[in-house]
């Protein structure tokens, strides 16, 4: 039996009409989807309030075990879910396992939260019990981007569900279904009560009315830095809390005393995993230049080999880009560095969505390729003569999400890593990691630091409270 039913959401009375949802390696017709509008937000959004207060009142344990059956639930749905990530993404089917795997760690962790102490005992000089408590903070609108929506969605909508909140969740109009559609049969199937989830894909009318809808407490936004800060700017007009998860251009540092064929395979991977369409791609590699001739020839013939094709059809390490814009945009960088004087090592040339891995040499801090996020399969590099102007230039950076450095000497490594400000760090490991049970968040123009994963997700969807009970009402002097 399968989860997902296209006819569940291929009509709609969605105001804002609907859209093909197309495979980007093919053009081939998946389904359409509803797309929604500012009075379809602002209805979900009281909605969502109504259902969140019963909800709220529930145990934990039915909250718990609504995340579990989820959890539970995709497992068993691995291949169906990874096969509407491959398609509707192009994402390479190790990624959509991933994602998948990672999504499912995320309902069991969340249901873990829901039986966590969620207060303490304060001190307090007067004769009465004084407690600090997490409640939850009602509505929580969550809008995720289009590379790894599966991930970026669930990793807000259960958290925030097992900790007794509501959820208004906007996909990207692009990735509706592994964005949204599957997590509403997900957790319909989990036996979530009805009203507690609305999914609605949209655009930027309908990001902003998740922003304004007066229910809406808190919104998880994941997505440019560009776009975070206009979420900032109406959020803070509405009084709302936000957590901002956004772009990144993440430094990879080699040291001279690295083993260059490990580096580099390493290297690769952190650029050119799912085209370099994830916020944590290694964008600098920042090289020593005693090993910068090898760590290059090496990386180059590394880019040349990885086949490029339809992820659903083909063996390939790399499937295509999202859609023309963002195919042009890569371009256009890649273009303009070499024309800024860097040397074409591999790659720089495209075929329909498909860009070919590309390794820029000669880079200098001030050209495109490196000081913007490509979001592309570009690995631009810099080489460095001396551990501090290493340092400054993995520093020297508007982002500060993800850091790797790749040394033979691993303590060296973790000192050079306490100087670079960063959310995430890796000793001898590419820059794409995560996990369900560790926060993650940037910091500078990534975001607004760890607000995903572990104790996070309390701080992130609950509210506090101080209580105090005495025993007797005092007498006050009037």
């Amino acid at each position: 039996m399968t989860l997902i039913d296209p006819t569940a959401w291929a009509t709609t009375s969605l105001g804002g009409g609907s859209a093909p949802i197309l495979a980007p390696a093919t053009g081939e017709h998946l389904g359409t989807t509803g797309l929604a509008d500012a009075a379809d937000v602002h209805r979900a959004a009281e909605a969502a309030a109504a259902a969140q207060r019963e909800w709220a009142r529930a145990s934990y344990t039915e909250r718990a075990a609504v995340l579990r059956r989820a959890g539970t639930l995709i497992e068993e749905h691995t291949e169906e879910l990874a096969g509407w990530v491959v398609r509707e993404t192009g994402a390479v089917p190790g990624l959509a396992a991933f994602a998948v795997g990672v999504a499912a760690q995320e309902c069991f962790e969340a249901a873990a939260l829901a039986s966590r102490p969620l207060g303490e005992v304060l001190p307090t000089t007067e004769p009465r019990l004084s407690l600090l408590r997490r409640v939850p903070v009602g509505v929580v609108g969550v809008i995720s981007p289009f590379n790894v929506p599966l991930i970026l969605s669930i990793r807000s909508a259960a958290p925030a569900l097992a900790l007794g909140n509501a959820v208004v969740l906007k996909p990207d109009e692009r990735t509706p279904v592994s964005g949204g559609h599957a997590l509403a049969a997900l957790f319909a199937r989990a036996g979530l009560p009805e009203g507690l989830l609305h999914v609605l894909p949209g655009g930027a009318d309908a990001g902003r009315a998740v922003i304004e809808a007066k229910p809406v407490r808190v919104v998880s936004f994941t997505g440019s830095s560009a776009t975070g800060r206009a979420v900032a700017r109406l959020a803070a007009h509405h009084l709302k809390r936000v957590h901002l998860e956004l772009g990144g251009n993440s430094a990879l540092l080699v040291l001279d005393d690295v083993d260059v064929d490990r580096a580099v395979s390493a290297a690769a991977w952190g650029s050119y995993l799912h085209q370099g369409q994830i916020c944590m791609t290694t964008g600098r590699h920042l090289v020593h230049e005693r090993v910068a001739e090898s760590y290059v020839e090496a990386l180059a013939a590394h880019a040349d080999a990885l086949p490029v094709g339809d992820p659903a059809t083909g063996e390939v390490a790399l499937g295509p880009l999202i859609d023309a814009g963002q195919r042009d945009k890569v371009h256009q960088l890649v273009t303009s560095t070499v024309d800024a004087g860097a040397r074409l090592a591999a790659g720089g040339t495209y075929q329909d969505l498909f860009y070919r891995p590309t390794v820029l040499d000669g880079v200098h801090p001030a050209m495109p390729a490196y000081a913007n996020e490509v979001f592309g399969p570009v690995a631009p590099v810099v080489r460095f003569s001396s551990v501090d102007e290493a340092v400054a230039l993995a520093a020297d950076s508007e982002y500060g999400l993800s850091l790797s450095i790749l040394t033979g000497d691993a303590m060296r490594g973790l000192a050079l890593a306490e100087r670079i400000p960063t959310g995430i760090a890796h000793v001898n490991d590419q820059t794409v990691n995560d996990e369900a049970v560790a926060p993650f968040g940037g910091v500078l123009d990534s975001g607004t630091g760890a607000r995903f994963g572990g104790a996070a997700n309390v701080d992130a969807f609950t509210d506090t409270r101080w209580i105090t009970v005495r025993g007797d009402i005092p007498e006050y002097p009037f």
